[in-house]
């Protein structure tokens, strides 16, 4: 079994400086096979679904840069992924700048092997719409719930005419395709303006949960999180976490920034409460390296790639029976490169 084998763990800082080596994401071994592997941490460089400024498809590159600040364990839940599963980096899909279609197809082929192999998936884009062939091989045999931090719902019909596929569209489509339940799926931190009065009612009336901007602040984190565990229950659930969720004061490259959002603060206290969900997957998306040369959007980024990390790798051991072991882990803390 998998479990019986010596689990990856990152390179350590204390044997090679964190700026050093060659860049993978949070420093793991690199994976050509993903036989064995409980979860696996995928690029996808893509942004053929931007609708207006691109630069998302550089984001992969950027996320494994600043993914070697991310050290062993969670400082608040005091999880330690790599000791709970086998974690590793399986590379970038294999994606084409100029065919839109082509792209999905590779994609959902590429995450049909993972998943074939039994991998839970991690995926850093990207533009939203690599979401969509993501669920097209992870949740073929039945839909799944989603929480999805985002300032846009996603699910817009169309574009120039009867253009169905972009970034903006790819919950609808996954919601037509039954890969996506709505009634177990809830979007926070909605806002911006609109193109008309209707744009965002499609969602709510297939009976998404949409929490808006304004609702988010109202409630609080904990009521949002409350509400989150309500809405997904106990199915199968997958995360998709935009950055242009974020304010765009904690996150300006991205390609659609909106402000009056939550804090990355904010955003970390709502993954945190997700703990204990049965998660099947989740992505990091939208970060567009080219509009922050101060590489803080990366940073974040990839602290949330790490967030969402653990929860992945506490599921994955909860289903095997074990769970995360915190005093266990605290104690494997000192030990760690700084």
């Amino acid at each position: 079994m998998a479990q019986s084998k010596p689990f990856p763990k990152p390179l350590s800082g204390l044997v090679v400086p964190r700026f050093g080596g060659i860049a993978t994401f949070m420093r793991l071994p690199v994976f050509t096979n993903p036989k064995g592997l409980d979860i696996a941490i995928a690029g996808v460089p893509w942004d053929g679904g931007t609708t207006n400024r691109a630069g998302a498809r550089h984001g992969p590159r950027a996320l494994r840069d600043a993914s070697c600040l991310m050290r062993y364990v969670h400082h608040v839940s005091r999880i330690s992924p790599y000791d709970l599963a086998r974690v590793g980096d399986v590379g970038d899909c294999s994606v084409n700048p100029i065919d839109l279609h082509d792209t999905l197809a590779r994609v959902q082929k590429f995450f049909g092997k993972l998943h074939a192999a039994g991998c839970v998936p991690l995926s850093a884009g990207g533009d939203h719409l690599v979401t969509l062939p993501i669920m097209r091989a992870i949740a073929k045999d039945r839909p799944v719930g989603m929480v999805h931090f985002d300032a846009h719902t996603d699910t817009w019909d169309r574009y120039f005419g009867d253009y169905k596929l972009t970034h903006g569209t790819p919950f609808r489509r996954a919601v037509e395709e039954g890969l996506l339940d709505p009634k177990r799926t809830i979007q926070i931190g909605i806002r911006g303006s609109l193109y008309g009065e209707a744009d965002n009612d499609w969602g709510e009336q297939q009976g998404i949960r949409v929490v808006t901007i304004e609702e988010f602040f109202k409630l609080g984190v904990d009521k949002v999180i409350k509400e989150a565990r309500r809405v997904v229950g106990n199915g199968p659930t997958y995360i998709s976490f935009d950055v242009d969720g974020l304010d765009p004061v904690y996150a300006p490259g991205t390609g659609t920034p909106e402000i009056g959002g939550y804090s990355t603060a904010d955003a970390q206290r709502m993954l945190r409460g997700l703990q204990g969900l049965d998660l099947i997957g989740g992505d990091v998306v939208e970060v567009a390296p080219p509009f922050d040369p101060s590489g803080n959007t990366a940073v974040v980024g990839a602290t949330m790639m790490f967030e969402i990390l653990c929860l992945l790798a506490d599921a994955v051991a909860r289903r095997r029976g074990t769970g995360a072991t915190p005093a266990k882990a605290k104690g494997k803390a000192k030990d760690r490169a700084r």
